[in-house]
């Protein structure tokens, strides 16, 4: 009988720490993407018509055009490396002169600044890249 009681009690304290290590885990895993992710994204864009460079800041979550593009900006985020930081930001871009409904963005997916050929933006008139993420 006096076994059994221990195993009980030894089984009530391996669930009890569980619990408090779990807790504690995603209590700081959720506190630091809080940190992270930022409001505000800066994009370059290049006309290859004219070549001329333009800085463009998007509100993450609001839609803003520029000249025949819209672009919006869902998510941007900033690496927790401080050895080597990585920037990433989630786009979505139409181009407002296509009159097809079947191909809505010619753009839509993460793009990170220190390798923008990953995920290129391809248009035949203008290049995106991204360069920041702040608040």
């Amino acid at each position: 009988m006096q076994l059994k009681k221990n195993t009980v009690h030894g089984k009530n304290k391996i669930l009890l720490i569980l619990n408090f290590f779990l807790l504690f885990f995603f209590q700081t895993n959720l506190s630091s993407n809080d940190i992270l992710t930022e409001k505000f994204v800066e994009i370059k864009i290049l006309d290859k018509v004219n070549s001329k460079n333009s800085t463009l800041v998007l509100e993450v979550g609001v839609e803003q055009n520029f000249k025949n593009l819209s672009i919006k900006a869902l998510k941007c985020k900033n690496s927790e490396f401080d050895d080597n930081p990585e920037i990433t930001a989630y786009l979505q871009v139409k181009d407002n002169t296509i009159v097809n409904k079947d191909k809505v963005f010619i753009f839509n997916g993460w793009t990170f600044a220190s390798s923008p050929s990953l995920r290129p933006f391809d248009h035949p008139i203008y290049d995106i890249w991204l360069k920041k993420c702040f608040n």
